[in-house]
């Protein structure tokens, strides 16, 4: 099914021989692992998802290098960079390629092809331009895969079609000047007037902010009640009272356009609140971790445009009557650059396949493949300039691109600091989540692989203390497998759940929420 969706769509380009990548090693499913998959796929992407086989996504690679080598020239990426201007003819190129839509409704014009496909097409795109790529990022991902992921079917069909096929330029305003890595701490509001709300306000460092038409943006709904008090908004830019200040100069990821934004009055009418008001944060943090997923696959492409310059001319170059890639010294650097994007691709890929195969969006991998893929490209964009002697350090050659554009990604979509924090309060709620659930019947879940943590969650907080537990049976059942980790249940231990009265209600409720035959052992105790 995902072969035909990826030819059709993909058919308008033509074939070229297949360039070698690294293989990814397949999983082997169960059949009632499969069915999991399926029912957690449909979460995160468009009705009736059926992740794309290997074969599928070998040849979208191909149809994207294709796509590169055609549109994307190192005499484009060199222009684009040294101009620091966006080649906006390259916007309905990529909708005409379908590359825009990798993860929206087939309905809207989208691939549905989910987010392997979208990283392949990340790192092909990085490869040949940073800068493009991070411009192409910023409308697929945190603009087109939001108002996927939380617009209405009237937001859907209204404001998609046009972004997919290149006609319509989207964003993402997130971030002010004041509120970078503590987005929370925005100031810019968002009044209730009749039929809508009022913006007012100014957003930083967003990408394709000079250019957008469509910008999702993120306003304070209630100012006094910190993260419960923002929501998420869909701005067309033709509205009265919205501007772009400036254009920012950057040191690198030059011609991906970047500006400081102004709201000044500009009204949103009802119709374009992007999910439920004062429900913001949700839908910011809903498009997180998918957004520091697909861009960990920039760093990839930077990484293999290092070697791309690194290998062939270490082998030309020629001193002391040998290529000096024949030295010990040399070898060893081009070996570490090899080994860093091997071993950061397989990251990436192996959380982008979790999300697709098996729906688990695991936020510390999230965090951690883009960590580690931005940190490598940096060194290995130095090391490629090492490499290149003298050669390096001059414009001729793209090194010096590579590295300036290497080092944004340790900077944004939340710095290798916070990024480091956010995998920390993971482990965190991690090892808080599984236990105890207190209510009108003490319940506790423990496991072998953590004897003594127990923790208290009160359920009457959810579905108040006066609940009886027979009479909600559902519910109490859905929270109680929903707070056994993915991690606690692949120790495959057995799980003892402890209970004062109802233990034939609950034995019979928990495998009814169960994963089935393949769960984990248990047994109840009505001690």
């Amino acid at each position: 099914m995902a072969s035909f969706k990826a030819a059709r769509a993909l058919g308008r380009l033509r074939p070229v021989a297949s360039t070698p990548v690294a293989p990814i090693a397949p999983r082997i499913f169960t059949p009632t692992a499969i069915q999991q998959r399926r029912a957690y796929a449909s979460k995160k992407h468009p009705q009736g998802f059926e992740a794309p086989s290997t074969a599928d996504l070998a040849e979208l690679r191909d149809r994207v290098q294709e796509f590169v080598r055609r549109e994307i020239t190192e005499e484009v990426a060199s222009h684009t960079d040294k101009s620091n201007a966006f080649p906006n003819e390259m916007w309905p190129k990529l909708g005409e390629a379908g590359f825009l839509g990798m993860t929206a409704d087939e309905e809207v014009g989208g691939l549905a092809m989910g987010y392997q496909a979208h990283c392949i097409v990340m790192e092909e795109l990085s490869r040949a331009s940073g800068s493009i790529a991070l411009s192409y990022a910023a409308h697929s991902q945190l603009c087109v895969n939001q108002l996927q992921l939380n617009g209405s079917p009237a937001q859907k069909e209204k404001f998609l079609p046009g972004l997919i096929g290149g006609t319509k330029i989207g964003a993402l305003a997130m971030s002010e000047s004041g509120a970078g890595s503590d987005v929370v701490s925005m100031r810019t509001t968002a009044k209730k007037v009749d039929g809508g709300y009022v913006l007012d306000g100014t957003k930083m460092w967003i990408t394709n902010g000079p250019d957008a038409d469509i910008i999702v943006v993120y306003a304070k709904t209630r100012p006094d009640a910190g993260s419960k008090g923002i929501t998420a908004f869909i701005v067309d830019t033709k509205t009265e009272g919205f501007s772009c200040a400036r254009k920012l100069d950057k040191m690198g990821m030059r011609g991906s356009n970047t500006g400081e934004l102004v709201f000044e009055s500009v009204f949103v009418p009802d119709e374009h609140v992007l999910g439920a008001v004062d429900g913001g944060v949700r839908v910011l943090m809903e498009g997180l971790d998918l957004e520091r997923l697909v861009l960990s696959a920039g760093p990839l492409g930077l990484m293999q445009a290092s070697l791309d310059v690194a290998l062939p001319f270490t082998h030309q170059r020629k001193q002391f009557g040998i290529p000096i890639a024949h030295n010990q010294f040399v070898q060893g650097k081009l070996a570490d650059m090899y080994t860093k994007l091997q071993a950061a691709r397989a990251y990436t890929y192996a959380t982008a396949k979790a999300v697709d195969e098996e729906g688990t969006i695991r936020t510390q991998d999230c965090a951690g493949a883009i960590l580690y893929a931005a940190e490598r490209a940096t060194e290995c964009a130095l090391d490629c300039i090492q490499l290149l002697g003298g050669m390096g350090y001059v414009e001729e050659m793209p090194a010096s691109r590579i590295l300036r554009d290497a080092k944004l990604y340790e900077i944004g979509a939340g710095t290798s600091e916070i990024r480091r924090m956010v995998i920390g309060r993971a482990f965190n709620k991690e090892f808080w989540s599984v236990a105890c659930i207190d209510m009108t019947y003490g319940v506790t879940l423990a496991t072998s692989f953590i004897p003594h943590l127990v923790i208290t969650y009160l359920m009457s907080l959810k579905f108040g203390a006066s609940r009886d537990w027979s009479s909600n049976d559902d519910a109490t059942g859905a929270v109680i497998m929903s707070v056994m980790s993915e991690e606690i249940r692949s120790k495959r231990s057995r799980t003892v759940l402890h209970c004062s009265r109802g233990a034939d209600s609950l034995e019979r409720v928990v495998r009814q929420f169960g994963p089935g035959e393949d769960a984990i052992p248990f047994e109840v105790d009505a001690g």
